[in-house]
């Protein structure tokens, strides 16, 4: 097997824009591991490779990853694990590890599904990694304190069993090339969507270096869609320079396109890490880059808005944390409050009952028995102080 390599050069009139010249391998790349992480049934080796780089540096595919040093996600469906809820209340959530970034900030709590493998950073900290990096399927929950506003950065890995050439068996076809695609529901409202920023740094299989074209927004746009790719062994693939510091708040992404919404039907997701909680999820879509086929790593940043550390202090505005478990809804405050009202309203807007809690002891979780049929909620509390609103906070739910 002769390796080919090409290392494509432009002129360009910026150092930027030089900086992200594409570096061009063609056919399989060195084996570094079979499996990153073998043991579990059922599973696909997840292997990864190496190439040499245009300045003798090593290029990891499918990705460099935190997988083997990094603080995993909390699972909410992982075969691996054996922890295989039928839905969302077989889950503890309460239980599970919170990463503060900020002290006096709000929980959030975030459900992720990645095909295949991701990394989640708020702010540039790293909050969990993925404990399955190929298959089978799993999906898991992430819990954070921060203070809005903050930054969300993803590394996305549509993983590869032949290293370098983006493909998994598929029925005896060793050279099938998979899709990729994400979900993420978070407690403070925010959802994958086209308000996502996100960008491919790796390409393959490709045909032609040439299948690769950048458009006027800068999306790195591959003519190419079938999933049973004929050139095999001499197939190409094109790898990007990662950003420094891509995750961190102040990394400038203006220049990358918004991500591209994809329906779960197209994503082709239909196992039990999915379908057993499909009311969790909604109606919401998974994101990526223009091409799910050939695009294997992706980064994708969200800034989420909302109000600062200045009119937090002024307004010594709490932070709550709601989660419905089984029978009851689980309410905590970062600070001690009297007279909270709870409202709970379908996503019709049907009132479907107030609960009052006279006293919320700061940090120590209150409950409020309740029996609403399955289904997803908007729950609206309010905060009130001899009868005066002070405070709202909403979210979508499931039950």
């Amino acid at each position: 097997m002769i390796l080919f390599i090409l290392l494509i050069s432009f002129l360009f009139t910026t150092p930027h824009l030089l900086a992200e010249a594409p570096f061009v391998t063609r056919g399989k790349a060195n084996i570094l591991s079979t499996d990153i992480s073998p043991g579990c049934q059922g599973s696909r080796p997840a292997a990864l490779g190496t190439f040499v780089g245009p300045n003798n540096n090593t290029i990891l595919v499918p990705a460099d990853t935190r997988f083997t040093n990094g603080k995993r996600f909390h699972d909410l469906y992982n075969q691996c694990a054996s922890i295989t809820p039928t839905n969302i209340s077989q889950v503890n959530i309460e239980s599970m590890e919170i990463t503060t970034i900020d002290p006096d900030g709000e929980i959030i709590t975030g459900y992720i599904l990645c095909d295949n493998y991701c990394e989640l950073y708020i702010n540039g900290i790293l909050i969990g990694t993925d404990p399955v990096p190929f298959t089978p399927f799993n999906s898991v929950i992430a819990r954070f304190r921060v203070k809005k506003p903050y930054t969300i950065a993803i590394q996305a890995v549509d993983w590869e069993e032949l290293p370098g050439l983006g493909s998994e068996n598929n029925n005896g076809n060793p050279y099938h090339a998979g899709d990729g695609g994400i979900i993420a529901v978070f407690s403070d409202g925010t959802v994958t969507d086209a308000s996502w920023k996100s960008q491919v740094y790796y390409i393959s299989p490709i045909t032609s270096p040439d299948s690769v074209q950048t458009t006027s927004d800068n999306t790195r746009f591959t003519y190419q869609t079938p999933r049973n790719i004929s050139c095999g062994d001499s197939c190409y693939a094109v790898h990007y320079p990662i950003p420094a510091n891509w995750m961190n708040p102040g990394f400038d992404d203006s220049d990358w396109p918004k991500a591209v919404v994809y329906a779960p039907s197209t994503v082709g997701v239909n196992f039990p890490a999915w379908t057993n909680f499909t009311s969790l999820w909604g109606k919401n879509q998974f994101i990526w880059t223009s091409n799910l086929i050939v695009d294997n790593l992706v980064l994708l940043r969200k800034e989420v808005l909302g109000s600062t550390h200045a009119l937090d202090d002024m307004l010594d505005i709490p932070s709550f944390d709601i989660q419905f478990q089984d029978q009851f809804i689980r309410i905590a405050s970062s600070s001690t409050h009297s007279n909270v009202n709870v409202h709970l309203y379908s996503v019709l807007g049907e009132n479907l009952g107030s609960y009052s809690i006279p006293h919320l002891e700061r940090n120590t979780p209150t409950e409020i028995t309740m029996n609403p049929p399955k289904g997803n909620y908007l729950v609206m509390m309010m905060l009130e102080s001899q009868g005066i609103p002070l405070f709202f906070k909403q979210c979508i739910m499931s039950y």
